[in-house]
């Protein structure tokens, strides 16, 4: 809320959520991206595709709960509920030629912004993001070389954001290498809401105007196959931001000051953030039945905060159309520099949050996933193009419970759909 190949379901359903990261009003479902950069520019697919139109119809539902919400402070509800339907579509326009497009929205009810005005069931309790992303990809003459462009939008009541993409992917003549290398800009534009007691006069709509974003994501893979049972990959997501990197509505209160209501500021923190990650990724297969995944992740970043990812995937055929993979991830991180929790932040201090996001805690996320892809497909059926018959390919139903150390949980669903058309 990102390789030379097709997404696999499993990819897509761990970014979605991740899409919103880089945007200037995060989207709440953020259940994998706890302390990590979420680069969302992607390589290009294979154009090459046996000449078939792909289709993925992906959605999700997320829930969460927790009681240390950055609206009041730090002590507030962090009930949530967010829905996003998402439709992705794979077009050839010849042999080495594709457009992409991904469009979709996330719908979300939250109690903790319902209290940015401190009345319940108000419009801030609810919204709706759009988001449309377009791309065009290529595999040049040498049959090795893909190179992409695209750029996209999103749009939700506080925020505006823009961007555009590049990338590049080279596999040695055997295959057995590759290099892979992405680039993506957002351009955000938000409106600045402050809870209802900050702003001028204690009224109007919002707070003071707006202020802008930007954020310029870099993502380098280089992958290599070790032998026929093991492949590994290397990679590094770096981001810099520029701008807004607050949110206006989530209050701090002093120890000075005490927490009557009032007595907030608004989250304050530094207009420039850089983060470093590196990460490492091995594909192993046992068996012809079964096969482990592993991902480690190192992330540093200027704010602070030090992490570690560690996430492993045990896919098992249980047919050889019908495939179960338990998953587990672990997560751990420092708090930011300028964390402080509610009441622990100093009047004198020059930036300030208490958004347990940047908070020092651990996190465990366990789940498992189902996916049914017989070789002829589900089903078939004619479509109103011609009289094309489209293939109902692969159905996938993935659900993960996640619970950090400082008391949020949170229960994802999500499946997809793919089908494809000659």
């Amino acid at each position: 809320m990102l390789r030379a190949t097709p997404f696999s379901l499993a990819a897509v359903l761990l970014l979605l959520p991740m899409l919103g990261w880089t945007q200037v009003t995060p989207t709440p479902n953020r259940v994998d991206g706890y302390g990590a950069p979420a680069t969302t520019a992607p390589s290009p697919a294979n154009p090459s595709n046996h000449g078939e139109t792909e289709l993925n119809i992906l959605s999700s539902y997320y829930s969460q709960d927790g009681n240390r919400g950055a609206v009041e402070g730090g002590i507030g509800t962090q009930q949530l509920t967010d829905v996003t339907p998402t439709i992705i579509l794979n077009v050839p326009l010849d042999s080495v030629t594709r457009v992409s497009a991904n469009l979709g929205m996330d719908y979300y009810s939250s109690a903790s912004t319902d209290r940015i005005d401190q009345v319940l069931s108000s419009a801030s309790s609810q919204d709706t993001r759009y988001h449309l992303d377009l791309g065009l990809a290529r595999q040049l003459a040498d049959k090795r070389t893909i190179v992409g462009v695209g750029g996209g939008f999103s749009k939700e009541y506080d925020y505006t954001s823009f961007n555009v993409t590049g990338s590049w992917a080279r596999a040695s003549a055997d295959g057995n290498r590759e290099l892979s290398v992405a680039g993506q800009a957002f351009f955000d534009r938000a409106t600045l809401i402050l809870p209802i007691e900050l702003r001028v006069n204690g009224g109007g709509e919002h707070g003071s105007g707006f202020d802008t974003r930007q954020s310029y994501n870099l993502n380098v893979v280089y992958s290599q196959v070790i032998n026929q049972r093991l492949q590994v990959a290397v990679s590094t997501e770096l981001v810099a931001q520029r701008g807004l990197l607050s949110t206006p509505f989530h209050r701090v209160y002093f120890r000075e000051t005490g927490g009557n209501f009032g007595t907030a500021k608004a989250e304050l923190l530094p207009r420039q953030r850089y983060k470093y990650p590196v990460g490492l990724r091995l594909n192993y297969y046992a068996t012809d039945l079964v096969q482990f995944r592993g991902f480690y992740r190192f992330y540093n970043d200027n704010f602070g905060i030090t992490a570690h990812t560690l996430e492993l995937e045990a896919p098992v055929k249980v047919t050889p159309f019908f495939v179960l993979y338990p998953f587990y991830r672990y997560h751990t991180q420092t708090a930011a520099n300028y964390f402080a929790p509610y009441l622990e932040h100093s009047i004198s201090d020059q930036y300030f949050t208490s958004d347990y996001d940047l908070a020092a805690f651990s996190a465990n996320k366990i789940g498992l996933g189902v996916r049914y892809s017989p070789v002829y497909g589900i089903g078939r059926f004619k479509t109103p193009f011609k009289g094309r018959v489209a293939k109902f390919k692969a159905l996938e139903v993935r659900y993960a419970y996640y619970r950090q150390s400082v008391g949020l949980t949170a229960n994802l669903i999500s499946a997809d759909l793919s089908f494809t058309m000659p």
